[in-house]
C-alpha cells in the first residue's frame, strides 16, 4: 500500500485537539493497515519521527431506513505520538 492510501484523513474532535499539546495526532487509517505501516506513512508524508502508534477498530453502526437494516462502514483510528525533538504537524490553523 502507498503511504497516501494508508492515511485517509485527520480526526478533528475536541479530544484530539487536546492531545495536540502532547504531540499526539489522530488519523483515520485504512482498516488493513498495521501499526508499522502507519508509522512509516506518517514519517514519509509529514517528514517527522514517530515514537508510538496506538490503533483502535470501530465496528459499523446499525442503521435503518424503513424496514431495511444495514451497517455503516467500519473504521480504524490511529493516535500517533511524535518524539520530543520532532517538528509539529500543521493540520490546520488554531
Amino acid at each position: 500500500m502507498e503511504a497516501r492510501d494508508i492515511i485517509k484523513r485527520p480526526v478533528i474532535t475536541e479530544r484530539s485537539s487536546e492531545l495536540l499539546a502532547e504531540k499526539k495526532y489522530t488519523f483515520e487509517v485504512d482498516t488493513r493497515a498495521t501499526k508499522t505501516q502507519v508509522k512509516h506513512a506518517i514519517e514519509e508524508i509529514f517528514e517527522v519521527s514517530v515514537a508510538n502508534v496506538n490503533v483502535m477498530n470501530y465496528k459499523g453502526k446499525k442503521k435503518r431506513v424503513g424496514r431495511y437494516t444495514g451497517l455503516t462502514n467500519k473504521r480504524r483510528k490511529a493516535i500517533v505520538t511524535l518524539t520530543a525533538e520532532s517538528k509539529d504537524i500543521e493540520l490546520f490553523e488554531m
